[in-house]
């Protein structure tokens, strides 16, 4: 078999393009089919040409009977949507009727008024038992055009409710005596609350006389001064020079109750076996 080059396919489609060839031929065939049908009736083969040709002559007529009838009922089917529609029509009158009814009625009472138990105590801010009570003003209801003797049943009924009377007034005086109570038990919880207290840690620094005082008898005589508010803590010996050594003391105190100066004052009172007293550290807690 011999390649096939792009050459030689652009040539078919030229040489198709230049050749008068009738592709749409199979078209104007059926359309031409179709027109001779609805005319004469379906063409039919040779062999039936006879009993076609008896029934060529009522082809025409069976058509048009054919439509008659669908004319028919597409006329009955019309009458039925105009039934349908009628009554839907019918049914849509008489539910607006009804809302208009329905409107009107309710429109002829006055607006609900928020019953009497759900009055709510005012707890930011109460007047006075001399300011009158405030009024609030109702939007004005609609004219009533008919009203029935049940309906004016009701509105005696409601104008029997005085939603805003002298009433308010001892509420207001309850509401201001359940205010001070409230606000005086607070106070008293907060002021028998413990506060923060503020503390402090000291590192003292003991230093003796020479390396002959006796350091042990130095320490007992430090860790005797009780005060309140003092917590003693860790101590050491740490060494100065010469085979001298100081007293490193830890201690907490309550910066309300006892000082820095206080401290230094009651160490110093031993004389026999305290130099001086410095603080090496000194942090807020």
């Amino acid at each position: 078999m011999e390649p096939f080059f792009p050459s030689d396919r652009k040539m078919a489609a030229d040489f198709l393009m230049h050749e008068k060839i009738w592709f749409d031929k199979f078209k104007y065939d059926d359309a031409e089919k179709r027109y001779y049908e609805q005319m004469n009736g379906p063409v039919a083969s040779p062999s039936c040409q006879q009993s076609a040709s008896t029934t060529s002559s009522a082809g025409p007529g069976g058509d048009q009977n054919e439509l008659v009838t669908r004319i028919a009922n597409l006329e009955v089917e019309n009458q039925n949507l105009h039934s349908v529609v009628a009554d839907l029509q019918l049914a849509i009158s008489k539910l607006e009727t009804r809302l208009n009814t329905l409107e009107k009625s309710s429109t002829s009472h006055h607006p609900s008024a928020t019953p009497p138990t759900q009055h709510v105590t005012p707890m930011k801010k109460v007047e006075s038992p001399a300011a009158p009570p405030k009024k609030v003003e109702l939007p004005s209801a609609p004219p009533a055009k008919k009203v029935g003797p049940s309906e004016a049943d009701d509105e005696d009924e409601d104008d029997d409710i005085d939603l805003f009377g002298s009433g308010d007034e001892e509420e207001d005086q309850e509401a201001a005596k359940v205010r001070e109570e409230r606000l005086r038990q607070y106070a008293e919880k907060k002021s028998k609350k413990p506060g923060l207290v503020a503390k402090s840690s000291i590192l003292l620094d003991v230093k003796p006389w020479d390396d002959e005082t006796d350091m042990a008898k130095m320490e007992e005589c430090v860790r005797s001064i009780q005060m309140d508010g003092l917590v003693w803590g860790a101590s050491k010996l740490v060494p100065v020079g010469y085979g001298i050594k100081k007293l490193q003391i830890q201690c907490v105190v309550e910066d309300d109750k006892i000082g820095t100066d206080i401290l230094e004052e009651e160490i110093t009172k031993f004389e026999d076996y305290v130099q001086s007293v410095d603080i090496a550290a000194f942090n807020k807690i």
